[in-house]
């Protein structure tokens, strides 16, 4: 007989929430305190948004990157470094007084990389940790060596999309790319070290949360940025032009949320291609995350079964269409190479048959979003917690909502608010109601339960991570240090224990 999963719950909260003197949250002391805190509270689970580098053209989002396989390297601690002798404890001042409820990246960024050149230079004067360093570039030396090639030859370019290099570089010539990088061999080693740093940091912080029981959720966005160093080395898995520029891009139809669709402008796979490869650039992007996290979520699941590529230059996404993708053998590959894989789909919005096919075939569990359960008068709607199945996480909400304060305050009809407190069987107050929900998600059959941390702590719309479509001010919200109380460890662990999380 099958055993039943274990019941588990855990929390949401990206690294750069987290508390730090430093501008930006790190992978410092506050991140270690918050395992404690997920430790005593008996969370089992800590998912946190994709740890790429984030594009500050692109208003930090975590979701737009130049690199699926680096690693952020304003996530590092300065803290820790003082603690490795890679810095002194005089390098870090007079830090600047950076605010502590928001991320202030364009005055912590230029602070931070000064930093880490500085532990760079130190690092070559010493010599320490050498042999560590040459063991990790050798075993990342498939993205490695690319990336670091990539980053300098941007900085060289002003910052400009690699698609307006000389051609040369562009199209990656060896002549051209040879005598491109003379010069620049200290810089790609710096490039190179700052990621060496990156990982040792997450692998420690890993290692402490699984001596606690707390399992690490990942988070891989299905597309990567046109500007990238993926896109610059794999053109051949890419639908670009003559030119090397995008054919097409991706993004979603209209639908009811928006009459001309989403445009998100990154290239589509060639996927023709790829099954020609064995999918090889897909299995160590995903063999290369499930070394970081236990468990991955991947975003805009139904993408490996139909896409939808518009014709690069439309201003809107309406002039698109369907292209079946080879999802059953993709898959069937993946989990040849990876035997049962910990993913989670992403599987948000208008989900066809034929994506809940794939999902129940490879045994994908799927989201379930508590946010959404109350904007219809129906006893079936999938959101509701009595049509859970047990295979599928639920949530309060997402990064992309707004928390559940701010909904209830904001959002909420009239008409769903009366749902809600028909469901509770009374009526709630915008100061009780994030528990309430919380209540509801831990009660229900989900195998898993995630909570963002904001609604853990019943804040209101200001504390509210991102507003999609926009790009000023998302990714910032912190958590303040005396925010988190005991009574908040005592209501998790009491509702977690009630409702046999706890194991």
């Amino acid at each position: 007989m099958k055993k039943d999963p274990l019941r588990q719950a855990g929390i949401l909260l990206h690294i750069t929430s987290l508390p730090s003197p430093f501008g930006i949250g790190d992978l410092g002391p506050s991140a270690y305190r918050f395992a404690d805190f997920l430790s005593q509270a008996r969370q089992r689970c800590w998912q946190i948004l994709p740890l790429n580098p984030a594009d500050q053209g692109s208003g930090n989002s975590p979701y737009s990157s130049i690199s699926a396989f680096a690693g952020n390297t304003h996530l590092i601690s300065p803290e820790l470094l003082v603690e490795s002798g890679l810095l002194k404890t005089d390098d870090l001042g007079p830090i600047p007084k950076f605010p502590l409820e928001r991320c202030d990246y364009a005055a912590a960024i230029p602070y931070k990389t000064a930093l880490l050149h500085r532990a760079y230079e130190r690092f070559k004067i010493t010599g320490s940790g050498r042999d560590a360093y040459h063991a990790f570039c050798e075993q990342h030396k498939e993205w490695l060596e690319e990336f670091s090639h990539y980053v300098v030859l941007k900085t060289r370019y002003e910052g400009k999309p690699w698609g307006e290099w000389s051609e040369g570089l562009r199209d990656r010539d060896p002549r051209n790319l040879g005598e491109s990088l003379q010069g620049l061999h200290d810089e790609r080693e710096r490039e190179k070290f700052l990621q060496y740093l990156f990982f040792k940091q997450w692998h420690d912080l890993k290692v402490y949360c699984n001596e606690r029981a707390i399992n690490l959720i990942g988070d891989i966005p299905i597309y990567v940025n046109y500007d990238s160093a993926d896109v610059w080395t794999h053109a051949d898995i890419f639908k670009l032009n003559g030119e090397k520029k995008p054919a097409f891009v991706a993004g979603v139809p209209p639908d009811y949320f928006s009459s001309t669709g989403q445009l998100w402008g990154n290239p589509v796979y060639r996927w023709d291609v790829l099954k020609r490869t064995g999918f090889r650039w897909w299995k160590e992007r995903i063999g290369h995350n499930l070394e970081l996290f236990d468990s991955v979520r991947i975003d805009h699941f139904r993408g490996f079964v139909g896409f939808w590529e518009v014709p690069s230059g439309e201003k809107t996404a309406m002039n698109g269409r369907w292209v079946e993708a080879p999802a059953a053998a993709f898959f069937r590959t993946l989990l040849k190479e990876f035997p049962s894989a910990p993913i989670i789909a992403e599987d948000l919005g208008v989900i066809t048959p034929d994506v809940r096919k794939i999902m129940e075939r490879f045994g994908f569990p799927g989201m379930r979003v508590l946010q959404f359960a109350f904007n219809a008068d129906s006893a079936t709607h999938p959101y509701l917690p009595h049509n859970y199945r047990q295979d599928c996480i639920v949530y309060t909400g997402t990064h992309d909502n707004n928390t559940i304060r701010g909904w209830f305050e904001d959002e909420a009809s009239h008409d769903e608010k009366q749902r809600l407190f028909r469901y509770l069987g009374r009526e709630v107050s915008a100061e009780e109601v994030h528990n309430e929900l919380i209540r509801l998600a831990m009660m229900s059959v989900a195998q898993t339960a995630i909570i963002p941390m904001q609604d853990v702590l019943g804040l209101g719309r200001n504390a509210r991570m991102n507003r999609p479509s926009t790009t000023n001010h998302n990714w910032e919200w912190r958590l303040l240090p005396d925010l988190l109380t005991s009574s908040h460890t005592e209501f998790l662990l009491e509702m977690t224990q009630i409702y046999g999380r706890a194991s």
